[in-house]
């Protein structure tokens, strides 16, 4: 992989979150402990997207739990809360994102992405996304964290949008799924991908035709010296697991032939 300031492109692939009780038995040991369910995820995996803080902020004893039983080089993705994103829209927020950070801040060198979902009624407001990607900017841990915003609605994806994402170097994520625009633009050092299902919402497998396609994308990247972010979100049926998996063996080889 080509470096970029020094240092190799890496590839986080991963699932959107980790614990699934339908998945004890066909990915976890079937009397594997909930406790010991993230150490064995990260044996396999070195990146995972939590979907809780979305709903809620963890406990400060859950994130040092999370640090703690991860591996050295492990990399979380927090997705930012919904009382930022659905209910106040990015705006009046400075509070909340105040303490989103300060517990996040908790994870250390492993707070890898934080992922700003917005709902898929929300309009592009370019002032409003400045205002908050610039509020962003003035906390000390937000500004040293890596950023992507997943948009819904198909007013966000123009060229005035990506024009804020890159000024404040942030990633537009790539989204699949059947029920939303899928749109790539490179506006950072770092690509940001979310499968959210290939014909039903998190519910359906990805055939290893499309994966490769993907991969091949991702490839490129990498050679470009942009770190990937990948993450799988078709939890039934443990299909996030499996094309998980899979993606990661189309990259790994199509690295090593390049």
């Amino acid at each position: 992989m080509a470096s970029m300031a020094g240092r190799q492109a890496i590839a986080w692939i991963g699932t959107s979150g980790y614990s699934y009780p339908h998945w004890r038995g066909t990915f976890y040991p079937p009397e594997l402990p909930a406790r010991e369910q993230l150490r064995f995820y990260a044996t396999v995996f070195n990146t995972v997207e939590l979907n809780v803080t979305f709903y809620r902020l963890p406990r400060e004893s859950t994130l040092k739990t999370w640090y703690q039983i991860s591996p050295p080089g492990f990399s979380f993705t927090l997705k930012g809360s919904r009382l930022i994103t659905h209910q106040k829209r990015l705006s009046d927020v400075a509070a909340t994102v105040a303490l989103f950070f300060t517990r996040a801040a908790l994870l250390g060198e492993k707070l890898g992405v934080v992922l700003w979902q917005l709902p898929p009624g929300m309009r592009a407001d370019r002032k409003r996304l400045e205002e908050f990607c610039g509020l962003l900017q003035e906390n000390p841990v937000a500004k040293t964290t890596r950023h992507a915003f997943e948009f819904r609605h198909p007013t966000w994806f123009a060229p005035e949008i990506y024009d804020v994402l890159r000024a404040y170097g942030y990633a537009l994520c790539t989204a699949d799924a059947p029920r939303w625009p899928c749109v790539e633009a490179i506006t950072t050092n770092f690509a940001y991908y979310r499968f959210h299902g290939h014909e039903r919402l998190y519910a359906s497998s990805y055939p290893r035709e499309v994966l490769a396609v993907w991969a091949e994308k991702m490839a490129a990247h990498l050679a470009a010296g942009r770190d990937v972010y990948a993450y799988f979100n078709n939890d039934a049926g443990s299909y996030a697991v499996a094309n998980a998996r899979e993606l990661k063996e189309l990259l790994a080889g199509m690295l090593l032939r390049r």
